[in-house]
Parts: structure tokens; C-alpha cells; sequence
């Protein structure tokens, strides 16, 4: 079992940052995956940005250039640095960890960008 607890949400205007973080309960060193994701009121969860254990990213059309997804596996966290944040970004920002067939997701963190 692994819990994982977000944290860094909040109110900022546009054009600001923020940085998101994700906490895991156990060395994230072997989780296959990690990424974060988002769901706007009225929308369905996208993906937002993902990184696999070999090192590789992804990220939506939509945040590329403006986010970056990062882990510290001595710290077991994953970050989101976001950055150029408009009002589009507003969601619940859940953060998931695969490992193996199981997926587990954090509690999620508000973001809300307006002015």
C-alpha cells in the first residue's frame, strides 16, 4: 500500500507559479511511473505531466514549456513546477503512482488561477 499526500495548491495570478509537491509513504525509487493530473470543474481528470522510472516525460499539448515534472527519490517526492499559469489551469491537481497493475492517487490539491 502506498499513500500519497499532496501539497503546495493555492491562489495565483496569471502569469505566476507554483510548485506542487507529492509525498510518498515509501521509496518511490521502484514505483514504475509517477505523474500528475487534473480535473477543472464540469471537465474529465487529464493527464498533465508523467515520468517513468527510466527517466522519460510527458506532458499535455497544453502545459509543454510551462510545467516541469520532477522526482527526488531520496526525498520520495515528485514535483510539478508550474510556471506561466493562466486561468485554464484551474483544477484538483491528484498526483498517481503506478507500480506494477495497481495505481494509487493522493488526495489532490487545489490550484486556482485568477486575478
Amino acid at each position: 500500500q502506498v499513500q500519497l499526500v499532496e501539497s503546495g495548491g493555492g491562489l495565483v495570478q496569471p502569469g505566476g507559479s507554483l510548485r506542487l509537491s507529492c509525498a510518498a509513504s515509501r521509496s518511490i525509487f521502484t514505483f514504475d511511473a509517477m505523474a500528475w493530473y487534473r480535473q477543472a470543474p464540469g471537465k474529465q481528470r487529464e493527464l498533465v505531466a508523467g515520468d517513468t522510472s527510466d527517466g522519460s516525460t510527458n506532458y499535455a499539448d497544453s502545459v509543454k514549456g510551462r510545467f516541469t515534472i520532477s522526482r527526488d527519490n531520496a526525498k520520495n517526492t515528485v514535483y510539478l513546477q508550474m510556471s506561466s499559469l493562466k486561468p485554464e489551469d484551474t483544477a484538483v491537481y491528484s498526483c498517481n503512482a503506478r507500480i506494477g497493475s495497481r495505481f494509487y492517487w493522493g488526495q489532490g490539491t487545489q490550484v486556482t488561477v485568477s486575478s
